[in-house]
């Protein structure tokens, strides 16, 4: 008889979050880590998919959650492989909707989040799922039990990073959902329960389930979205006149010729560019669904493949060649390449094939991009908006409206405001941008002649977070409000090009400049650096008024001022 190692059923949440499956997530597992940009987008993609369907639930379309891989060897008990993020972050929405709906319904959703127990059988409500150890009791007290939403919001007790990202993605949530009516709740929850389904795969034991997960994860089978893409595509093609064999070499040579990682993320950008919104489903359904590439297959490859692997190659390794403008186009792209997503990439890529030989323009629309994909890195705006916002960039390129007045490649005065807040604010606080916002501000003070590929940047504030009450800094800046308001802004901060010394942080100034910033020759290689070591002090005046020069480099460099925004600068 063969062992079974594997099952793989379809199921709605109802039957995922039943009295079949007891989840538990192993110790061993990392820690929760979905942020709040990743649970407002659920909610977000959740809404919108619902939106678009009929009026009975029951005729909706499914939305498809992805995968779980269980170790279940009998019973209800479930150890949780893959999948901890999502279950995580479910049962965090439907505590979130629990507690902004009547009695009425929220028996249902408590019925969701906890098995009851039976008092015939003396057994106990038990939460349906079990984070790892360490976070379980903060999970089942603030999420799991009834009212402990509030209590969590209200809490300032110690968490770790784990329960932090728990709260503020309950917090996020709970923000998009409460000004819903109930109506509408009911509704999302109904089609959360009846209209969302997962894939459970269950195993017997460790090994199977981690073979499992290898292949879904493109560790174990080196198979990949694109290697089913070539086979559909290039299969349509005649094998007539070797034409199926040359169009087959000639994949596998643009494959081989930008790397394989690079090559699949390519089709993802594809997609972007045929499809013109997020996707719903994967890679395969996508391209047989809506692009069906295979319908001429040799038209695809030559066309589209072929120009957008070059031109994609060109964005990554920043070589684009040209007999004009070429400087301005590859600093327009190294500039790009640090923003912390690519959801720009489909538009540039598009724009420099449609546009490559007309360098002047293509120079104007990079430059035109960068400045408006940093100013939404800086301002934090969600990936929902950012694909809806280069969606209408690749409409207008199609229509020649790209440069018109109203375009959504320009910055709007109120994105530009934020963006100067963010900037004139604590920015050191802003762990994912300040990098990004220093090395370009670095940059401007070199007039555009730095540009540095450091294996390590870090950031340190020159007058500490916590000096000692005996140290020079005291004396220069006794108020707490005033060194509070002081010390993470741009003006405080410089650049390092190795790890930061902690023990080094409250140096005096004297021994910071000469043994922590470590000036070879008398400077650093950035220039940002280069100025603190110069100065004889380091008083809240200077402070300030390296902060305004700062600020107005980054407000020139990325064309922030407008009439309406003096006041901002200044206030």
């Amino acid at each position: 008889m063969t062992k079974k190692t594997l099952e793989a059923h379809e199921y709605s949440l109802k039957g995922v979050f039943c009295d079949d499956y007891s989840f538990e997530i192993p110790g061993y597992q990392r820690p929760y880590s979905w942020e709040v940009e990743q649970a407002e987008t659920l909610v977000d993609d959740l809404l919108q998919f619902l939106a678009e369907q009929p009026k009975n639930i029951k005729e909706a379309s499914p939305y498809f959650l992805g995968s779980i891989v269980l170790i279940k060897p009998d019973g209800a008990l479930s150890q949780v492989v893959d999948g901890q993020q999502r279950l995580t972050t479910l049962t965090i929405l439907l505590s979130v909707i629990r507690s902004l709906v009547s009695s009425k319904y929220s028996a249902g959703l408590e019925n969701a989040i906890f098995q009851k127990g039976d008092p015939i059988l003396l057994t106990e409500d038990k939460p349906r799922l079990k984070t790892r150890p360490k976070d379980q009791q903060f999970f089942l007290k603030y999420l799991q039990e009834a009212g402990g939403l509030a209590d969590l919001f209200a809490t300032n007790i110690t968490m770790n990073d784990s329960q932090k990202n728990m709260r503020k993605n309950a917090m996020a949530m709970h923000s998009q959902l409460k000004g819903l009516e109930e109506e509408a709740l009911i509704r999302l929850t109904q089609f959360l329960m009846l209209g969302c389904f997962v894939v459970l795969v269950t195993t017997p034991d460790v090994d199977s389930a981690y073979r499992i997960f290898s292949v879904m994860n493109d560790r174990g089978l080196d198979l990949s979205a694109t290697d089913i893409l070539k086979s559909l595509i290039t299969g349509a093609i005649p094998e007539s006149n070797d034409k199926q064999s040359f169009y087959t070499n000639k994949w596998e040579d643009l494959e081989e010729n930008i790397g394989r990682d690079r090559f699949n993320a390519l089709f993802s950008h594809i997609r972007m560019i045929e499809l013109r919104a997020k996707s719903r489903s994967n890679m395969v359904s996508d391209f047989k669904a809506h692009i069906k590439p295979e319908q001429d297959s040799i038209s695809f490859i030559d066309n589209k493949l072929a120009p957008y692997t070059q031109i994609y190659s060109e964005i990554l390794d920043q070589n684009f060649s040209s007999h004009s403008f070429e400087a301005e186009i590859n600093r327009s792209l190294f500039w790009l390449r640090r923003i912390d997503n690519s959801d720009w990439v489909p538009a540039a890529i598009y724009y420099m094939a449609k546009y490559r030989s007309e360098p002047e323009r293509l120079a104007i629309f990079l430059d035109s991009l960068e400045k408006l994909t940093s100013v939404l890195m800086i301002n934090r705006i969600s990936i929902n908006y950012r694909i809806a916002r280069y969606t209408d960039i690749l409409n207008a390129i199609d229509s020649d409206n790209e440069f018109s007045a109203d375009s959504k490649l320009f910055l709007t005065v109120d994105e530009k405001q934020d963006a100067i807040k963010q900037l004139s604010g604590p920015i050191y606080k802003l762990s994912k941008i300040r990098v990004m916002v220093l090395l370009r501000l670095d940059s401007e003070l070199s007039d555009n002649m730095a540009q540095y590929n450091h294996s390590k940047i870090t950031v340190e504030h020159v007058m500490p977070q916590n000096p000692t009450m005996d140290s020079l800094w005291k004396q220069w800046c006794p108020s707490d409000e005033e060194h509070q308001e002081l010390v993470h802004c741009l003006g405080n901060l410089a650049l390092l090009s190795r790890n930061k010394n902690s023990a080094a942080s409250n140096y005096e100034f004297d021994k910071k400049k000469t043994a922590y910033f470590n000036p070879v020759n008398g400077h650093t290689s950035f220039v940002l650096t280069n100025q603190i070591i110069k100065e004889l002090d380091w008083k809240p005046k200077l402070i300030r008024e390296r902060q305004s020069m700062l600020v107005e480099k980054l407000i020139l460099a990325w064309d922030l001022r407008s009439e309406s925004l003096q006041d901002v600068v200044n206030g």
